[in-house]
Order: structure tokens, then C-alpha cells, then sequence
């Protein structure tokens, strides 16, 4: 028996190929993936409630019917022009910024009628702005 000891050759493992897929993976994920922008504004939105809160006495409210006419705490205007909404408000609510202003426009509203009242109230500096809804079936209050 021969129980000398036989010289063993070294093994090499060869990384190029794997290398080689890894960067082909890598390449393919790249190539592959869609990046999602993100919104940057973070935005906290009211919680409504179902109760009925009562309303200041002077609170100014500017309905808009279908035609997109606009009403004064019920007084038609002249006209559906920004400047005369704005002196409207202005004089209605007698240069106080802090008075309540009520939008309730039917469903039906073009919608430049609605923006034009809020950008009427807007450079006024009006501070206190809402839009008036109705919940499911109700009439608005």
C-alpha cells in the first residue's frame, strides 16, 4: 500500500461570473423600477361632525345659485363680477377680516362662480372661510 501523501492542486473559485450576474440583477432592477413621487405638503384634514353648531349673528353668507348669480346674506348683486363681490363683502362685513364667511353653493354651480367667491374673499385677507354642505338626502342647514 502507498500511503504517501499525494500533492493536491489548489482550488480556485472563479468570482467573475457571479460578479458578472450580480451586475446584471443590479442593471435589471435599475432599468426595471418606476420611483413614485411623493407629496411634499402634509396636509391635517377637519373632522366634521354631525352635530348642528350655532352660528355666530354675524356671519356674512354668499349663496350661488345654478347660473352661478351670486347672493349676499340673501340680497341679489348687481352683477357676478369679482369687484363687485369684493366690495359686497367689504362693506357687508365692514373691513373686519375676522367675520365669518359662509359659501353655499347648489350642486350645480359652475365651478369658476364658487373660486371666484373665494378669491374674492382671499384678497380681502377674509381669515374665517368655510363652504357650506349637505350630508346624504338633508337640505342644508
Amino acid at each position: 500500500m502507498n500511503f504517501r501523501k499525494k500533492a493536491r492542486e489548489d482550488l480556485d473559485l472563479n468570482l467573475t461570473p457571479l460578479i458578472d450576474v450580480v451586475f446584471l440583477l443590479l442593471i435589471f432592477f435599475m432599468v426595471s423600477t418606476t420611483f413614485q413621487k411623493e407629496a411634499q405638503l402634509e396636509v391635517n384634514l377637519p373632522e366634521a361632525t354631525r352635530e348642528a353648531v350655532s352660528a355666530p349673528d354675524n356671519v356674512l353668507e354668499i349663496a350661488i345659485n345654478t347660473r352661478g348669480q351670486y347672493f349676499l346674506n340673501g340680497r341679489e348683486l348687481t352683477n357676478n363680477r369679482l369687484d363687485t363681490l369684493r366690495a359686497a363683502i367689504a362693506k357687508m362685513s365692514k373691513g373686519q377680516r375676522d367675520t365669518p364667511l359662509v359659501i353655499r353653493a347648489d350642486a350645480q354651480t359652475p365651478h369658476q362662480a364658487v373660486v371666484t367667491a373665494m378669491d374674492a374673499a382671499a384678497q380681502l385677507g377674509m381669515l374665517r372661510l368655510s363652504i357650506a354642505t349637505s350630508q346624504n338626502g338633508e337640505t342644508p342647514q
